[in-house]
């Protein structure tokens, strides 16, 4: 048998996911783990376990496919992006990685543009400096924790730890490069403009690699831990947005995918390295080769949903909840619901906005507030989606869809309806661990190109469309907008 491997490192667990030449999926298995918040708005997270996850799924999913480590050609790697992995000259953690999901780093961001200039930063990086980015939380580590700083040797992102203790090696992709704010977006490398006026020393970033090309093998330490073969290949893959790209086959212009799980994003590709001037969408170098793509992340997506069920009906499931939810008519009979439980990245970068029910009346009940939230983690999609278009990107016809809220029906037809496009889904649910694996395909020489390997794998089934609520939703969607902007000052000043 000849298989490839696709690891995942996300937040929450470590994929692992076999796939043979067709494009099945043979086994997979995954790992679950926690991160910290010390403090109110940090996110945390010990790099060891993202490698005690990955030895385990790896170790599982050979074992439970009775594949033998021979049958693996390569390994591709993805996970969480812009987190903080600090290193020091024996490659040892400095102190816990500081997650995409963290909110401390907003004076950081201010000096970022203070040094900068904010219009340059854009210009060379495709983005804002947002707080979820790598390079603030650098400078928040030189600032508050100058003696770990002095230690730091090496900067990776999460999948890259898992990297080197896999392979020895230390590097990173481009796509994944490129959501560190510290990346030359047209020249697909590190920027050495940003990093001399950030004070971040060259020698502490990765070499960078493309998503198919091979950047090591398995050393003997990562055979001994994961079973593996010495010497099997591992190629560079993607972070987890354009490896969950690749995925569902988002590699070429005019291909959108939609990822619901706990945050939420919507993912365009680019012939060129196309930004939105005000940095209110990212602008990232895609995991294919000589392609960037646009996006658009809201914070809490399906998180918005798990945060009703678990607050409100924790006695009830999510299917329940949903089921109830459409009884309701189109629109929540006025009830509004902004995601920002978490703040926001797009449209509204903002640490402090905060999330909110308005229109609230006696005649609403559980099935209102559902549904609201549905409706509006599908309008905060659509703002970025929006922006995108501004961007210069043509409207999409149809929107691939992926994570686990587009298991539900009803969430598929609401998105829809908002989005005003077809939602499709793909023959495999493995996300961003899928895409890896294709990359790594790619990198083994089973296709030349990705977009061979797409066109030849990835099955596409429409389960949803635009209908009569279009409309409606094209309304709701207004007054939605409307809200962020009055309460704004209310979120500021709490």
């Amino acid at each position: 048998m000849t298989l490839v491997l696709g690891i995942d490192s996300s937040t929450t667990a470590t994929k692992a996911v076999l796939v043979d030449p067709e494009g099945r999926v043979i086994a997979t298995a995954s790992s679950s783990y926690g991160y910290e918040t010390p403090q109110p708005m940090w996110s945390e997270q010990s790099p060891g376990l993202w490698w005690e996850g990955a030895t385990d799924s790896i170790r599982r999913v050979l074992a439970e496919s009775d594949t033998t480590a021979e049958d693996i050609e390569a390994v591709g790697l993805t996970g969480q992006m812009h987190g903080s992995v600090l290193l020091d000259r024996d490659g040892e953690v400095v102190r816990p990685a500081i997650l995409w999901n963290d909110q401390r780093t907003g004076p950081e961001c201010e000096e970022i543009r203070r040094r900068v200039g904010r219009e340059r930063l854009i210009e060379i990086t495709g983005n804002d400096a947002l707080t979820g980015f790598t390079a603030p939380k650098l400078l928040w580590v030189q600032s508050h924790e100058p003696e770990n700083w002095a230690r730091v040797r090496h900067v990776l992102l999460p999948k890259d730890y898992v990297r080197l203790r896999l392979t020895g090696d230390y590097a990173v992709d481009v796509a994944d490069g490129s959501g560190t704010i510290l990346f030359d977006l047209e020249a697909r490398t590190w920027s050495p403009e940003i990093l001399q006026t950030l004070d971040v020393p060259a020698g502490l970033m990765p070499p960078t690699h493309e998503g198919p090309d091979i950047t090591g093998t398995v050393d003997g330490d990562g055979a001994a831990a994961t079973g593996l073969l010495a010497g099997t290949p591992v190629v560079a893959g993607g972070g987890d947005q354009s490896a969950n790209a690749v995925g569902v086959g988002a590699v070429t212009p005019g291909v959108v995918a939609l990822s619901l799980g706990t945050s939420g994003v919507v993912f365009a590709s680019t012939e060129g390295a196309s930004v939105d001037r005000e940095g209110r969408v990212h602008a990232f170098c895609h995991a294919v080769p000589g392609r960037w793509h646009m996006m658009g992340v809201m914070l809490s997506a399906a998180g918005s949903l798990r945060w009703l069920r678990d607050a409100v009906a924790p006695q009830r499931s999510f299917e329940e909840l949903v089921a109830a939810a459409a009884e309701v008519p189109a629109g929540s009979d006025g009830l509004i619901f902004l995601p920002y439980l978490t703040g926001e990245r797009t449209p509204h970068p903002d640490p402090l906005a905060r999330g909110a029910f308005v229109g609230l009346t006696v005649r609403h009940d559980l099935r209102h507030l559902t549904r609201a939230v549905m409706e509006g983690v599908a309008f905060g999609l659509r703002d970025g989606l929006d922006l995108m278009v501004d961007a210069g990107l043509a409207p999409p016809v149809q929107i691939r869809a992926s994570g686990g809220g587009t298991r539900s029906g009803l969430w598929r037809q609401i998105l829809a309806e908002v989005l005003g496009a077809e939602i499709a889904v793909v023959g495999t649910e493995e996300g961003a661990a899928y895409g890896a694996a294709l990359l790594a395909a790619v990198g083994a020489g089973w296709f030349p190109t990705v977009d061979e390997a797409v066109g030849s794998i990835i099955e596409v089934e429409p389960v949803a469309g635009p209908s009569a609520d279009t409309e409606l939703y094209g309304e709701a969607h207004a007054r939605f907008d409307a809200l962020y902007p009055a309460l704004a000052p209310t979120f500021h000043s709490s």
